[in-house]
């Protein structure tokens, strides 16, 4: 089942509705311990605890996010043509972007998989999601569903998307494997995860890097492998020099 809603008022409150009581449902299914957030379905602990607190925050500053996420600064930002066309996407496509946060990838991938496509803009930020889909009636971007997530799924429907694509955003996931799970279910049979991050080298990224970003490329990809999936190739994007391109495809 492939749900669609359009980017009507009407629509966006209808789905965020929906979403926002599912992710309710997920936080009282969680408890909280003096190590750090436990999933109590699962007993999986949170790898990084609190690593969301500041996008979780009601306040949350997005002009202050539109300037620090899309600015030349940053590489995936000045390297997005590049991204976007290793990324293969096809027309008709339906891609869900997950931590879309201000949605700059989103709105290129609806351009990408035109009228008969659909791109999900997933985000656990809520007033990211309300940015996004102000943003994408703006530019009478008709193909976007704003989706506010929980914090172990990117609550999508079985077997509803072609493609995801997680970018600078891996090391966010708390509770990866949970996440991970939810992510197999909503691809389609052979569909494929695109996963780009940074590179956490030992005396060569920078120390922000380090502090930030829980592991390196090899310990995410095995994390990915183990969550039923195939690592197909990693893309040498031109212009990528913090950050590495995994394609893998759902077993």
């Amino acid at each position: 089942m492939n749900v669609r809603l359009r980017t009507t008022p009407l629509g966006i409150a209808i789905f965020l509705l929906v979403i926002i009581l599912a992710r309710q449902s997920y936080g009282q299914q969680s408890v909280k311990t003096q190590s750090g957030s436990v999933l109590a379905t699962t007993g999986e602990t949170s790898v990084k605890p609190g690593i969301n607190k500041n996008f979780i925050d009601p306040n949350l500053d997005v002009d202050a996010y539109v300037k620090k996420f899309e600015i030349e600064s940053r590489e995936v930002f000045v390297n997005r043509a590049e991204i976007l066309e290793a990324c293969e996407i096809e027309t008709g496509d339906t891609v869900a972007d997950i931590g879309a946060g201000t949605g700059l990838f989103t709105r290129l991938f609806a351009k990408e998989v035109g009228d008969d496509g659909w791109v999900y803009a997933v985000d656990i930020a809520t007033r990211f999601v309300q940015h996004i889909n102000r943003e994408a009636i703006k530019a009478d971007l008709r193909n976007i569903t704003g989706v506010l997530c929980a914090e172990n799924s990117i609550n999508l429907p079985p077997r509803s998307v072609d493609v995801v694509f997680v970018c600078d955003t891996y090391h966010h996931f708390e509770f990866p494997k949970s996440t991970l799970a939810s992510i197999h279910r909503a691809l389609k049979n052979d569909g494929h995860l695109i996963l780009i991050d940074f590179e956490r080298i030992e005396g060569k990224s920078r120390e922000w890097l380090m502090g930030h970003v829980r592991a390196g490329k090899d310990t995410f990809r095995v994390e990915v492998q183990d969550a039923g999936f195939t690592l197909v190739e990693e893309k040498m994007v031109k212009g990528l020099k913090e950050n590495y391109f995994l394609k893998f495809r759902k077993n």
